[in-house]
């Protein structure tokens, strides 16, 4: 009877820990969509980063690794509770700007930006890519104390936050990157609730003033990407080469593809940066248009998810912060899309969770394990 007993207790006990409740999944504060939706992106991801790096399983065996620190982090992450995020969101920010100066000195130089930082006995990691989340989790901060919609005063302080950590990328020669660092800040600004009206207006004048920026202030590459968007066809041996050979990949990948490994534009190195940020182009020549749209399935079962979990948030910092970096993410994912389609220019922003990169992987699962703090630590609230 004794043993019965304890066979019993010993099974109550397992099934506490792994029934339908999800004791475990709990325990460990994840969240089970957004976990499974961003591991099959994941596994995905690394199918095609092997055909797009020639066969190179050295790429793949590093790519594999960066996620599997990546998920370990993200599972940390997202043991700390909502108020660690809240309390340390200032300092966490000072920190950030700190180290982009420190990347201005002492950075070395990838693909002409210096935005990358050596440190002895560790691999070189990109630290803007940690802005992506510090500065909506600043001006969540900064906004969640204060009412809503923010007032004028109030934006000029939000435009600050955003603007001194993207003038530094900028000055890393690092354009794609502070581009989604200002966009990121921008939609937290917007879930805020900020009037229509100063949207449109402030829109406004970035479209009156693109022309000075382009005479006055933009650099020579920079106007080359420009003209090269209009009309790829005017260098095509040079500056319009890679989305020419794009847009080849892609039309010729048809609805189902030619098949894994045997796509002519990218096996037979038509393709550059084929690993990193024209990856998509290796998967719609080899997968076809199914393919890609298994890609944005997955992207869209994280979005359903990171906006629910958004919604579903219990304070105006939590919502804040949350629907900025799903937002972000979103951008992420649709402005290289649209780059190597040819729908936008060039910025040089690869394709989250799938282009080869450890820095960004890691600092993508930060974010997400921001996301499973927010829906998992909530407070019992009084009915």
């Amino acid at each position: 009877m004794a043993s019965r007993s304890m066979s019993r207790s010993l099974g109550n006990d397992f099934y506490r820990l792994t029934g339908k409740r999800g004791g475990i999944r709990k325990s460990l504060c994840l969240d089970a969509p957004l976990l499974l939706s961003l591991f099959c992106l994941a596994v995905y991801g690394l199918m095609v980063l092997f055909s797009a790096s020639g066969e190179n399983i050295t790429d793949v065996e590093r790519q594999a690794a960066a996620i599997v620190v990546a998920f370990i982090v993200m599972i940390g992450v997202a043991q700390f509770e909502v108020d660690f995020f809240r309390r340390g969101a200032p300092l966490m920010y000072a920190g950030g700007i700190g180290v982009l100066i420190i990347v201005l000195l002492f950075g070395s130089e990838v693909n002409g930006a210096t935005a990358w930082l050596d440190l002895p006995g560790l691999p070189s990691f990109q630290p803007s890519e940690l802005e992506k989340f510090l500065v909506p989790m600043m001006l969540a901060w900064y906004m969640s104390s204060r009412s809503l919609p923010p007032r004028f005063r109030d934006l000029l302080v939000c435009g600050l936050i955003i603007m001194l950590p993207a003038m530094l990328i900028l000055m890393q020669n690092d354009t794609g990157t502070a581009l989604m660092v200002a966009m990121s800040g921008v939609f937290a600004i917007l879930l805020a609730g900020i009037s229509w009206r100063i949207v449109i207006f402030c829109a406004t004048l970035v479209i009156m003033a693109s022309p000075a920026w382009y005479i006055f202030l933009a650099q020579a590459h920079q106007k080359n990407r420009i003209l090269t968007f209009f009309d790829p066809y005017r260098d095509p041996t040079g500056a319009g080469y890679n989305i020419i050979q794009s847009q080849i990949a892609i039309g010729s990948g048809g609805l189902q593809g030619k098949g894994w490994l045997n796509g002519a534009q990218s096996q037979l190195d038509f393709i550059p940066e084929s690993n990193t940020d024209f990856i998509l182009a290796v998967l719609a020549e080899e997968f076809g248009l199914l393919g890609v749209l298994i890609l944005i399935g997955l992207y869209v079962a994280v979005l359903a998810r990171g906006f629910y979990i958004a919604l579903t948030a219990q304070d105006t910092f939590s919502r804040l912060l949350a629907g900025s970096i799903i937002l972000t993410f979103f951008f992420y994912a649709f402005v290289n899309m649209a780059m190597v389609s040819g729908l936008m220019p060039v910025v040089g922003l690869p394709l989250p969770l799938v282009s080869k990169g450890g820095t960004s992987i890691v600092t993508l699962l930060i974010g997400f394990g921001i996301l499973m703090s927010i829906h998992t630590h909530k407070r019992v609230l009084p009915r």
